[in-house]
């Protein structure tokens, strides 16, 4: 009888560190194409304006965008209501990235995006969530808070002066962000900083020369 009931007990707990349901027959494939198609108009949204949307007015443009990125929101929150985080056992690796992605852009729902993170975390512990993605969702929700980062994943850039990559906020721990990024899977920051530097540099070359900064400001 005691071997029977803590059988059942650890049964319960093993259920209950698992988010994930598993997909119907069928059901994975439906899901992994919504979520693509989904991630192909979030990254429309998500970067610079360009062919048919290049001459929207800022006020249309950002319309745009809100509507992405609500009309996502309520589509994944929809999946992870009924399966949880889908991770790569449920729908493999590529369309777990994808929906990592979706709710990273779901800042208009911060509340949202906390509760994913949570159930994240324990699918990174089982191996089924990409512990590189967790950090930048982590820091993501942090700076949504308004608090500083633990991974420096979230950056701002000195425009006014040489245009470097900086943590947005802050860090939480200076000293220990290289090995926090290194057991994510994560470059160590400052390499990190720098690349983001260089990207921004090119972007927006013309503008930095003319304050005669003729190189990307790298650490």
């Amino acid at each position: 009888m005691k071997n029977s009931l803590l059988l059942f007990v650890v049964y319960l707990g093993l259920q209950s560190c698992s988010s994930s349901k598993s997909l119907p027959a069928g059901e994975q494939s439906r899901i992994q194409a919504h979520l693509a198609e989904m991630v192909t108009t979030d990254q429309v949204a998500a970067k610079v304006r360009t062919g048919a949307y290049q001459d929207y007015s800022d006020a249309r443009w950002d319309a745009f965008k809100d509507s992405v990125f609500r009309t996502n929101q309520k589509n994944i929150a929809a999946y992870f209501s009924r399966y949880g985080y889908l991770g790569y056992r449920e729908v493999g690796k590529e369309s777990s990235n994808h929906f990592w992605l979706l709710v990273q852009h779901c800042d208009h729902d911060p509340a949202f995006q906390r509760k994913v993170l949570r159930a994240m975390k324990k699918q990174v512990r089982r191996k089924n969530a990409n512990p590189e993605n967790y950090a930048y969702l982590f820091d993501r929700v942090q700076v949504n808070a308004g608090k500083k980062q633990q991974f420096g994943t979230q950056v701002t850039y000195l425009v006014r002066t040489t245009g470097r990559a900086i943590p947005k906020i802050g860090l939480l721990d200076s000293a220990r962000v290289d090995q926090l990024r290194q057991e994510h899977n994560l470059e160590p920051l400052k390499v990190y900083l720098n690349r983001m530097t260089q990207l921004h540099f090119q972007m927006n070359k013309a503008s930095y020369n003319e304050k005669g900064i003729t190189e990307p400001d790298l650490y």
